[in-house]
């Protein structure tokens, strides 16, 4: 059963934090061309200390879900909170190339929508790896066996994402008569939506899986240990 540490409270807070920062920079931007947004960004500062704080406490209501009904309900609170963090990542990197050359539309947009992807992936690995899942070292896995796979899970879930956008940026016809660049950012949300179901069926039971690292380190760990002391019992022999 794992263990709500103060230091899962105080990461949560620290994504809080800069998840607020995240959505003031990219609503700021939105509300250029946007009255909704522009009524709405006067109080947008509040979420500089609203959000961490709903953030530690949804990951504490995640914990103790965990305890009374289990199913890793933990763990994936940890995971929606990086998701999301991940996300307003790769969303305030497109906010800021669209705003910055003005294209909302086409390959460029993908280009940028991809860039943005990129780097939010890393982000995604280096913290459901150390952090979600907290995955164990398993020494009969080859070095960059694991990086082949969150690379080959991530790959699939990058071409629904950027697919997915692509479909909705091109294709079909903005909701509620939304501007380009609003639309822009609502078709990120949709497929980032997708692929994030896809992502932690993937990184949870194929890339960073503790049942299948534990068994496999088990024997090893066995081994290693009968081993000593068989090298005990021979010296003492002799």
């Amino acid at each position: 059963m794992p263990k709500l540490r103060k230091l899962d409270l105080l990461l949560a807070l620290v994504i809080g934090g800069l998840a607020a920062l995240m959505m003031i920079f990219v609503g700021r931007n939105l509300s250029e061309e946007n009255r909704t947004f522009a009524l709405i960004m006067p109080y947008a500062n509040y979420l500089l200390f609203v959000f961490p704080i709903l953030c530690a406490g949804g990951l504490a209501i995640a914990y103790f879900l965990n305890k009374l009904i289990g199913h890793f309900i933990f763990q994936l609170g940890k995971f929606v909170l990086v998701g999301g963090f991940n996300f307003l990542l790769d969303a305030a990197i497109l906010n800021f190339l669209i705003f910055a050359t003005g294209i909302a539309v086409g390959f460029g947009q993908s280009g940028f929508k991809s860039a943005s992807f990129i780097i939010g992936i890393t982000s995604s690995y280096l913290w459901n790896k150390h952090w979600t899942f907290n995955a164990v070292k398993n020494p009969s896995r080859k070095p960059n066996g694991e990086i082949f796979q969150f690379l080959l899970i991530s790959g699939i879930g990058f071409f629904l994402n950027i697919g997915i956008d692509y479909v909705f940026v091109n294709l079909v016809a903005p909701f509620w008569g939304m501007p380009p660049r609003t639309w822009a950012q609502f078709s990120a949300i949709m497929a980032a939506a997708i692929s994030l179901n896809w992502n932690f069926i993937g990184y949870k039971f194929f890339v960073f899986n503790h049942k299948k690292q534990t068994a496999q380190i088990a024997p090893i760990a066995q081994e290693a240990e009968t081993n000593e002391q068989n090298s005990i019992v021979s010296e003492i022999s002799a």
